[in-house]
C-alpha cells in the first residue's frame, strides 16, 4: 500500500556528532522509546532526525533533549522545519568537515613517516625489529626496504641515542592523536559517559592502548624485560592506523556529499535578482522581496526568478529542471512559468504567484529532501546488527586476546612473546571492524537515487517508495492523461467526396464558427485551424447539435448528423469514413458550407506517441500492464489496441478502480503500481502498493499527495525510467549491504588471527586500519554509480 504517514505533527532536528550506524541507531532508539513518538528516521548522512509525534503526549523540546541525552548535539529549528538555507548550510559544513579531514591525514601521514624512519633508527621496536620479531608484517616490509636508503641518506639519524629517539616517537604520536585524531577520542568519551559506544570507540580503545602500551614500554623498559616482555614500542602504528582512518573519512566525507548533489544543484537554481516592473520602469529586487502580485520582466536566456502567469509577450521556456524533458515549451500569454526554468528568445512579462516555500521549486527541493531523510525497510537489519556491533567487537577483541596469550603462552615457540602477539591481534580486530559501511549502505543508495529521479523529473517519496516500486510485477494504466493526452484534439479531416473545400480551409470556417463555442471539441478544432480565424456573424449554438454562423458571407454549420439531418444535408458519402472513425472511438463533426456536405472532422484524446513503445519497454522488464478506466468500453479498447495493451477494464468509477486494484493484487500476490492523474485516480492511487501520479503541470495535487511517485512529466515511459531505476537502487543497495556484511564477518575473524595457524598469516593492525578505511568508500563509490547508470 502506498506510503502513508504517521499521524500527528512531525519535525525534522539537525543533529550533530553523529559518525557510524551505531550512532543514528542508537539517537534514533532514543527517540523512538519516548511516549508519543509515533515514527522517528535519523539519516546519518544529512545529519538530521524526522519524528512524527503526538503535541498532546510529547514535546518538541524534550525530543531535542532526548537526542542530547545520547550526546550528540541538536537544535529545533523554527516551525519544526529546516531553515531555507539549511540545506546549503549542510552542503557547506560536509565541504568543510571533507578539507579538515584532509589536512589531518596530510598531517598525521606526513608525522607517521617521520615516526617510521625513527623507528628504522631505533632498531628495537616491534614494528622495526628483524623476521623474529615481526608482528606487524607491513611495517616490516616497508621498512626492510627503506632501511637502505634512510642510512645512506642520513646515517648520522642511527647514531642518535635510543631515549632520544622514543622522545620523539612518543612527541609526534602525541601530536597526531591530541591534533589530527583528537574527535575520535573526544566522541568516544561522549559516547562512554552515555553508556553508548560507536565506531569512535573501537578506534580509540585500538589505538588508546598501543599508545598506552608504547608510553609504559617508553618509560619502564626493565620492567617489561623482567618478566620476560619484550619492550617495544607502536608508536608508528598509532600514527598511520589514525592517518589512514582520517584519509578513509575525507574519502568518504567528499564522496558523500556528491550523494547530494543533485539536490543541492535543485536548490541553487533560483536566480537571486528579479527584473520587477514598477510604473512601466523595470528594478532589480531581491527574489526574496517579491510579492504575489508583481509583474516581472524576463529577457532572451534568463533563468525566471519566481513563478506566475504571462501577461504580456511569448516565448518557449526550456523546463528541464522539473520534468526532465530537453524540448522547451511555448509560452503564450495566460500561460504559467515556473521559477527557475530557462527562457528562450522571446521576451516576456508576467504576475508572480507563489512564492517562497509555496514554489514549486522549493515544493520539489523539500520532497525530495524528505524523501533523502527517510528509510527503506531494507534497513532494519543492518540497523539490528549496528545496535549490537560495536560491543560484540569489543568482546571479539578480548576473547582475541585471551586466546592468544593462552595459546602462545601454552606453546612457547620463538617470536615475540605471547603478549606480544596477542596485544597486536586484539589491536587489529578493533580497527578493522567498520560499522561505518552497515550504516551508509542503504542511505547512500537512497540519496544518489532520489536526486538523481529528481533530475529525470521524478519525485520519489523516500526509500520504501524505491523499495517497493523495484518489487512491482503489474502496472496499472489510467487511460485519460495517462495513456492518452489528456485533452482532446483533431485526429483526422476528411473532405467530401467531389467537394470543392480543401480540408485547410474547411477547418479555418468550421473553427471560426466554433470559437464562440465552450465545448471541448470545439476547442480542439480551434487549436488545429493554423490559419487566422475570421469574425463570425449570426452565431446560434444548437445544444446537443452544434452550432451555426456565417463566416465571411458563406453558411458555416458544424455538429454531428443529427444537426445535418434537420438541414437537409445527406451525409452517406461520408459514411465509410465515418464508420472507420466510430470504429476507433473518435467523435465526429461534420462541416456543411452554403447548404452542401464540405467534410469530417474527427476529433479524439489521442494516445500519446510515447504509449506503445513504453508499454512494451514495461513488458520487457518483465512486468504485466493493466488499463482501468471510467470510460465506456469501446472507447477503451480503441485506446488498449493503440497503445498495445490486451487487459482492459472499462466503465469504473473510483471505487470501482480501488476493488480492480485490491483483486489483481489479489490474485498476483505481487506488488501492483497504480498510474493516474486524476481526482478520481487519488483512492486507487493510495490502495495500489505503489502509487504513481502525473504532478505539477500535468496532473493535480491530489493524486500527488496519494502517491508514492511524482512525475513531472507525462507519459507511459516516465513509469519505465521510475521502476527501472527503483530495481537499480535496490540491487545497489544490496550490493552494499552484501560487501558491509562480508567485510565485518570475514575481515574480522581474519584480524583475530584464524588463518594462521594454517597458513601463518597475520593481518598487520596498520593494514586493518586501511582496509576499514576502504570499505566504507567502496560502499559509497558504489552508490553513486547510480548518477550514471543507463536505464532500461
Amino acid at each position: 500500500m502506498s506510503t502513508a504517514r504517521p499521524n500527528g505533527d512531525t519535525i525534522t532536528i539537525p543533529v550533530t556528532g553523529m559518525t557510524c550506524a551505531a550512532c543514528s541507531s542508537r539517537v534514533q532508539r532514543a527517540l523512538a522509546s519516548r511516549p508519543g513518538v509515533s515514527d522517528a528516521a535519523v539519516n546519518l548522512l544529512m545529519g538530521s532526525a524526522t519524528i512524527t509525534y503526538d503535541p498532546a503526549r510529547a514535546r518538541a523540546d524534550d525530543l531535542v533533549e532526548a537526542v542530547r541525552a545520547t550526546g550528540y548535539g541538536a537544535e529545533l529549528p523554527p516551525h519544526g522545519k529546516p531553515e531555507p538555507g539549511a540545506h546549503a548550510a549542510h552542503v557547506h559544513a560536509q565541504h568543510q568537515d571533507t578539507r579538515q579531514a584532509a589536512r589531518r591525514a596530510a598531517v598525521a601521514l606526513g608525522l607517521g613517516l617521520v615516526a617510521m624512519v625513527l623507528s628504522m633508527a631505533l632498531g628495537t621496536g616491534a614494528m622495526a625489529a628483524g623476521p623474529a620479531h615481526a608482528v606487524d608484517p607491513f611495517m616490516r616490509w616497508s621498512m626492510a626496504r627503506l632501511t637502505p636508503l634512510v642510512s645512506s641518506v642520513a646515517p648520522w639519524l642511527f647514531a642518535v641515542p635510543r631515549v632520544v629517539l622514543l622522545a620523539a616517537l612518543l612527541a609526534l604520536t602525541l601530536v597526531v592523536m591530541a591534533w589530527a585524531g583528537r574527535d575520535f577520542y573526544t566522541r568516544a568519551w561522549i559516547a562512554f559517559r552515555h553508556r553508548g559506544a560507536d565506531m569512535n570507540t573501537l578506534i580509540a580503545v585500538g589505538t588508546g592502548a598501543a599508545f598506552l602500551y608504547s608510553v609504559a614500554a617508553t618509560v619502564a623498559p626493565r620492567f617489561f624485560a623482567a618478566h620476560g616482555v619484550s619492550p617495544d614500542v607502536y608508536y608508528e602504528a598509532v600514527d598511520f592506523i589514525i592517518a589512514l582512518i582520517l584519509l578513509g573519512n575525507a574519502i568518504e566525507a567528499r564522496a558523500t556529499a556528491r550523494t547530494a548533489a543533485a539536490l543541492h544543484a535543485l536548490a541553487a537554481m533560483q536566480p537571486p535578482v528579479a527584473r520587477v516592473v514598477i510604473d512601466g520602469i523595470e528594478h532589480d529586487r531581491s527574489v526574496g522581496d517579491v510579492r504575489s502580485g508583481d509583474v516581472i520582466a524576463v529577457r532572451p536566456g534568463e533563468r525566471i526568478p519566481v513563478d506566475g502567469r504571462l501577461i504580456a509577450g511569448e516565448s518557449t521556456v526550456n523546463e528541464s529542471m522539473l520534468t526532465g524533458e530537453s524540448m522547451p515549451v511555448a509560452k503564450r500569454e495566460g500561460d504559467a512559468v515556473i521559477g527557475a526554468t530557462i527562457n528562450g528568445t522571446g521576451a516576456f512579462r508576467y504576475r508572480a504567484t507563489s512564492l517562497g516555500a509555496d514554489s514549486v521549486l522549493a515544493r520539489i527541493v523539500r520532497l525530495v529532501h524528505d524523501a533523502q531523510a527517510t528509510r527503506a525497510p531494507i534497513q532494519a537489519l543492518a540497523d539490528r546488527v549496528s545496535a549490537i556491533f560495536v560491543p560484540v567487537v569489543l568482546q571479539i577483541a578480548i576473547a582475541t586476546f585471551v586466546v592468544w596469550f593462552v595459546v602462545l603462552d601454552a606453546h612457547a615457540t620463538a617470536g615475540p612473546t605471547a603478549a606480544v602477539r596477542a596485544f597486536a591481534a586484539a589491536v587489529a580486530v578493533l580497527v578493522i571492524a567498520c560499522p561505518c559501511a552497515m550504516g551508509l549502505a542503504v542511505p547512500t543508495a537512497v540519496m544518489v537515487a532520489t536526486g538523481r529521479a529528481a533530475q529525470l523529473g521524478l519525485l520519489i517519496k523516500g526509500g520504501a517508495a524505491l523499495q517497493r516500486a523495484g518489487a512491482v510485477r503489474t502496472v496499472v494504466l489510467d487511460k485519460t492523461g495517462t495513456i492518452t493526452a489528456g485533452t482532446p484534439a483533431v485526429t483526422d479531416v476528411v473532405a467530401a467526396p467531389n467537394g470543392r473545400w480543401e480540408t485547410t480551409e474547411l477547418v479555418r470556417l468550421a473553427a471560426s464558427v466554433e470559437h464562440a463555442s465552450e465545448h471541448p471539441v470545439a476547442a480542439a478544432i480551434v487549436r488545429h485551424a493554423a490559419a487566422p480565424l475570421t469574425d463570425v456573424q449570426d452565431f446560434q449554438s444548437l445544444t446537443g447539435l452544434g452550432a451555426r454562423g456565417i463566416v465571411a458571407g458563406i453558411r458555416v454549420a458544424v455538429g454531428n448528423a443529427a444537426l445535418m439531418g434537420s438541414s437537409g444535408i445527406d451525409v452517406s458519402p461520408l459514411d465509410a469514413a465515418a464508420a472507420r472513425l466510430t470504429e476507433d472511438a473518435k467523435s465526429l463533426v461534420y462541416v456543411a458550407l452554403d447548404g452542401a456536405l464540405a467534410g469530417l472532422i474527427a476529433v479524439a484524446d489521442p494516445v500519446r506517441p510515447t504509449s506503445r513503445a513504453a508499454v512494451a519497454r514495461l513488458r520487457a522488464l518483465g512486468l504485466d500492464v493493466v488499463m482501468l478506466t471510467g470510460d465506456n468500453a469501446r472507447t477503451a479498447q480503441a485506446v488498449a489496441r493503440a497503445a498495445g495493451i490486451d487487459r482492459v477494464r472499462a466503465g469504473l468509477l473510483p471505487d470501482g478502480k480501488v476493488a480492480e486494484i485490491e483483486r489483481i493484487a489479489h490474485e498476483s500476490g505481487a506488488a501492483v503500481a497504480m498510474v493516474g492523474d486524476g481526482v478520481n485516480d487519488a483512492p486507487a492511487l493510495a490502495r495500489a502498493d505503489v502509487g504513481i501520479a502525473l504532478g505539477w503541470g500535468t496532473g493535480t495535487d491530489v493524486a500527488a499527495e496519494a502517491s508514492d511517485i511524482t512525475l513531472m512529466r507525462g507519459g507511459v515511459e516516465a513509469v519505465v525510467t521510475a521502476i527501472s531505476l527503483s530495481r537499480r537502487t535496490m540491487t545497489t543497495m544490496r550490493q552494499n549491504l552484501g560487501w558491509a556484511f562480508a567485510y565485518n564477518v570475514i575481515g574480522i575473524p581474519i584480524a583475530a588471527g584464524v588463518l594462521y595457524p594454517a597458513f601463518g598469516l597475520m593481518l598487520s593492525p596498520v593494514l586493518a586500519s586501511a582496509a576499514m578505511a576502504f570499505s566504507s568508500v567502496s560502499v559509497v563509490a558504489n552508490s553513486l554509480r547510480l548518477r550514471t547508470i543507463a536505464l532500461d
